[in-house]
């Protein structure tokens, strides 16, 4: 049974300092399942001060240990993965499936990943006179969000720890039940005390404390744009190391030569995977203005074969989004794209037809989309698709540059060459061409506002990392 009363620091279940508590609601029923405790400066503070003892000898661990270690931790994560998949899919509403394949799973999946690389890494190197080694960087504070909670937390700690670091975790308030789960995973799988610590709170709380503590060496933060501002500026007087995966606004561009039935259904049902609750979702479908009627007639079927409902159906396709803030800024982006003249296509204001409570979304798609509506501009974070019509691939590829944002792209074509050449011409982290997925050992981050820094693979590996050259006589 989770204890959502206590926090994990210094390798034990330990009471927090303050007294608040605050209440997770189940977003498919409205109703609050459990309180969880809330900590505080002083809570961040003795996190550090463990986390700070336990750096010099963990970081002088050698790759054998770390492997070791991490392996242990997969097969105590195997033994809890349907635990895992049911604590994320009550706390945010994923369908049962999604939440244990794919959420759960994805967790699982990094950690397996960060063993393979850390086995062959290249933790030193000859430069000419000198040798440059990489070291750990120190203590790590990880902030990590709601709606992908493992796949987050576990592609920050598992590198971290393959690179000798240690650590303190703020998982969302909104999912804490996965993270206490995977804190008492680490534990059982003998994560030596103070490498991992783990306080739920509030990001103006404990995100802040964390982001300002000159005990903490780096950052490393997922969550919204404006949040990641503050976390960088809060990070500035310490010149901490800050990484950040933020939003993002991601187009979709279908060429002329695509097939359009493939590319349309499959972009509509990854915009609304996850609710549409994902940072790298496809929300602009871009398709030539001869073809936007066709498009749009594929759209409408796509979406209305989506099965918004009860997370524990077997039908469902769809559950909740995260809670009522979200649901009233999605309500409120829906309506703007009514009100600022796009054309509606599926879905709509209001719950699905039959759901009564909970926070559901219509799955809705709009039409006749121009590139500087709201919709088209704003991160929604919810399954809610824009279609904007294009002259010609250059005039495609200027509207999808066009926004602050660059976290990800998606390309169409009947021509793999063609396709490939577009991506070159797109600003963004992470391209996929023909509704191929992303590869977890090639790097994962943005351009511009959707952040810095990259996580998976070898390259999340070497954020934790700094190089140091040491210019002398070699070794005898």
């Amino acid at each position: 049974m989770v204890n959502h009363m206590k926090f994990y620091i210094d390798g034990a279940w330990v009471d927090p300092i303050g007294k608040k508590t605050r209440s997770v609601v189940n977003p498919a029923t409205e109703e609050a399942m459990y309180e969880i405790a809330l900590g505080t400066k002083d809570d961040v503070d003795k996190a550090v001060a463990a986390a700070r003892r336990a750096f010099p000898m963990f970081s002088r661990t050698s790759r054998d240990a770390r492997v070791a270690l991490l392996t242990r931790i997969v097969d105590a994560y195997k033994k809890r993965i349907k635990e895992i998949g049911a604590a994320i899919s009550d706390e945010m509403g994923a369908p049962m499936a999604l939440a244990e394949r794919a959420q759960a799973g994805a967790g699982l999946g990094h950690i397996m990943t960060a063993i393979d690389v850390l086995k062959t890494y290249k933790f030193e190197e000859s430069v000419g006179s000198a040798t440059v080694v990489r070291e750990p960087v120190g203590v790590i504070g990880m902030i990590t969000p709601w709606n992908w909670p493992l796949n987050q937390i576990a592609c920050k700690v598992a590198p971290a720890i393959a690179a000798g670091c240690t650590m303190l975790l703020k998982p969302s308030e909104y999912t804490p039940t996965s993270a206490l789960i995977f804190a008492e995973i680490l534990h059982e799988a003998g994560v030596p005390a103070g490498v991992f610590n783990l306080i739920n709170g509030l990001g103006p709380e404990v995100g802040a404390a964390m982001s300002e503590h000159p005990g903490i060496d780096m950052i490393s933060f997922t969550g919204s744009t404006r949040a990641g501002i503050d976390v960088a500026q809060r990070a500035a007087p310490t010149v901490k190391r800050v990484t950040q995966e933020l939003g993002g606004k991601s187009p979709n561009i279908i060429l002329d030569d695509a097939d359009l039935q493939k590319a349309v259904a499959g972009g509509i049902a990854h915009c609304f995977n996850n609710s549409g609750q994902s940072c790298n979702a496809p929300t602009r479908m871009m398709v030539p203005h001869a073809k936007m009627r066709e498009v749009v007639a594929i759209a409408k079927s796509a979406a209305e074969k989506a099965k918004p409902g009860d997370p524990k159906g077997e039908a469902t396709t769809m559950g909740p989004v995260v809670n009522k803030v979200q649901w009233d800024k999605i309500q409120g982006l829906i309506k703007k794209g009514i009100d600022e003249g796009a054309t509606l296509v599926a879905g709509g204001l209001g719950r699905p037809e039959g759901l009564n409570k909970g926070f559901y979304v219509r799955p809705t798609v709009f039409a006749d989309v121009t590139n500087d509506m709201t919709i088209a501009r704003e991160e929604i974070f919810g399954p809610v698709l824009s279609i904007i019509g294009y002259k010609d691939e250059t005039d495609a590829v200027t509207m999808a540059n066009d926004t602050p944002y660059g976290l990800a792209g998606y390309v169409w074509s009947g021509n793999v060459e063609r396709a490939r050449k577009v991506a070159g011409e797109l600003r963004a982290g992470n391209i996929n061409l023909n509704g191929v997925p992303n590869e977890r050992s090639a790097p994962f981050g943005g351009y511009k506002q959707s952040g810095n820094g990259r996580e998976w693979g070898k390259f999340g590996l070497e954020e934790y990392l700094e190089a140091k050259a040491i210019a002398g006589p070699s070794p005898a």
